[in-house]
C-alpha cells in the first residue's frame, strides 16, 4: 500500500483519498454520531429526570416531617 501511495502527489494523500472516503463512507459516519448524540441527548434527559424526581421527593418529605412536629 505505501508502494501505491509513494508515487502519488501529497495532496492526492492528504485531500483526495479523504474527499472519497467522506463521500463513500458519509452516511454511515452521520448515522453513528446522529445515533451517538441521541444517546448522549436521551442520558441527559434522563439525569435530568432523576435529579428532578430527587428533589421533589427531598422536598415533599422536608415538608412533611416539618408539618409532624407542629
Amino acid at each position: 500500500m505505501r508502494e501505491i501511495f509513494a508515487g502519488m502527489p501529497w495532496w492526492v494523500k492528504w485531500i483526495a483519498v479523504p474527499v472519497i472516503a467522506i463521500f463513500v463512507f458519509g452516511g454511515l459516519i452521520a448515522s453513528v454520531v446522529g445515533f451517538v448524540i441521541g444517546l448522549l441527548f436521551k442520558a441527559l434527559i434522563f439525569v435530568v429526570l432523576v435529579g428532578g424526581l430527587i428533589f421533589v421527593v427531598r422536598k415533599f418529605m422536608s415538608s412533611s416531617s416539618s408539618r409532624g412536629d407542629w
